[in-house]
């Protein structure tokens, strides 16, 4: 990534850590997040699946729709 101004680095900076606190496994505790995510049911055929893009689109989150 190419960084603009301060501005746009915090702005990066908030998105990167929020992403690992809040979206991203970790080994270290039990491939959870340290947010403490909680943990979905696995979709069915006839279920609809939302792609929620994180990080700019680099990574998705995967949600049931409603």
């Amino acid at each position: 990534m190419i960084v603009l101004n301060a501005r746009h680095l915090k702005r990066l900076m908030t998105n990167t850590i929020g992403y690992n606190h809040d979206g991203r496994a970790h080994l270290g505790v039990a491939k959870e997040t340290p947010a403490g995510r909680m943990t979905r049911k696995t979709p069915r055929a006839d279920w609809n699946v939302l792609s929620v893009p994180r990080l700019g689109g680099l990574h998705h989150r995967y949600n049931l729709a409603a």
